[in-house]
């Protein structure tokens, strides 16, 4: 009877990690997961203590400090500092002990902040980055980096074969619904929410409301991260070359304007939208490519609206307005 392979899911109590879980329960796999309190990623030594004295065969690195444009505004050193330890422990550890498979989950704010759009995988490293979230998005960038380095000097040595995926702008079940440090799927649920019980007469929302942006169901997101993590090496490579990274997005834009009013509906509130203009709106527009995406053979399932729905029945049932 073959032996099931162990797969190490860091960070499985984030949106994405619990999709994850969720998702490859159903497959006849040995899942492991640890606790903050039993397995602190920023501890070097715990780490490597830890992938030493379990024979993992595949990470899924979904561990991170995450946030909106008021959290990376506000905490830039911790954003810079935790996500560059979590991801150098988790796959420098996971190399010295033999781990041949690693997927590591960035994100789209690596691309310049004037990027080309659609914005392909080339456009790394093209120019300058968003400042509001420049410090989360030069740890991500070395992330790739350190993929893309570990597979070049080890990976006919050691048969290593560490990914890397950078997600569009995600949503769904599991997400956090922090008043100040959410991203705006969460946060605008939040408010609408909040100004509808209190009977508020309008929500704000900062910027002017036209900014794009492209948004993905965390369980689209997962589907895709497995299949990403399973197709065949040679194919894979060749779909990517010449880069180390491939974009995971649903291809389709929307304004935070029209959200705004998408979510307004959803959750009943019969008020008023502001937008305080004296706030930054960030990029103007950000929609990933997604052709190398398809060449893999993924194309994302969940509608917007049906997304966000769900995702609001997520927050009602177990994410509380003092969360």
């Amino acid at each position: 009877m073959s032996k099931l392979k162990k797969i190490f899911i860091a960070g499985h109590k984030g949106m994405v990690g619990s999709a994850l879980v969720r998702l490859l329960k159903r497959k006849k796999v040995k899942i492991i997961t640890k606790e903050k309190k039993e397995l602190n990623l920023l501890d070097q030594k715990k780490v490597q203590s830890f992938f030493k004295n379990n024979k993992i065969d595949q990470v899924y690195l979904a561990a991170a400090k995450v946030g909106g444009i008021h959290a990376n505004n506000t905490y830039p050193a911790e954003f810079i500092y935790e996500n560059l330890m979590i991801q150098n422990n988790v796959i420098h550890s996971a190399f010295l002990s033999g781990v041949k498979k690693l997927l590591f989950l960035g994100s789209s704010c690596i691309y310049p902040k004037n990027a080309k759009q659609p914005m392909k995988e080339e456009e790394l490293l093209t120019g300058k980055l968003e400042t509001t979230n420049e410090p989360y998005a030069i740890a991500k960038i070395a992330g790739i980096k350190m993929c893309e380095s570990y597979n070049r000097q080890y990976g006919n040595s050691h048969g290593i074969d560490y990914r890397c995926v950078m997600p569009t702008n995600l949503y769904g079940p599991g997400d956090n619904y922090h008043p100040e440090n959410s991203h705006v799927v969460p946060g605008l649920i939040r408010r609408f929410y909040e100004a509808k019980v209190k009977n508020l007469k309008f929500v704000t929302i900062w910027g002017t409301g036209t900014p794009l942006r492209e948004f993905l169901h965390v369980e689209d997101m997962a589907q895709a991260s497995i299949k990403i993590m399973n197709v065949d090496k040679k194919k894979y490579y060749k779909i990517i070359k010449p880069m180390s990274h491939i974009n995971i997005g649903s291809g389709k834009e929307i304004s935070i304007k029209a959200l705004a009013k998408i979510i307004k509906k959803i959750v009943k509130y019969k008020g008023k939208i502001k937008f305080d203009k004296t706030k930054p709106n960030g990029t103007l527009r950000k929609i990933t490519n997604i052709r190398r995406l398809n060449k893999v053979g993924f194309k994302h399932k969940i509608d917007l609206k049906e997304g966000l729905e769900q995702t609001y029945l997520d927050f009602k049932a177990g994410n509380s307005p003092q969360n």
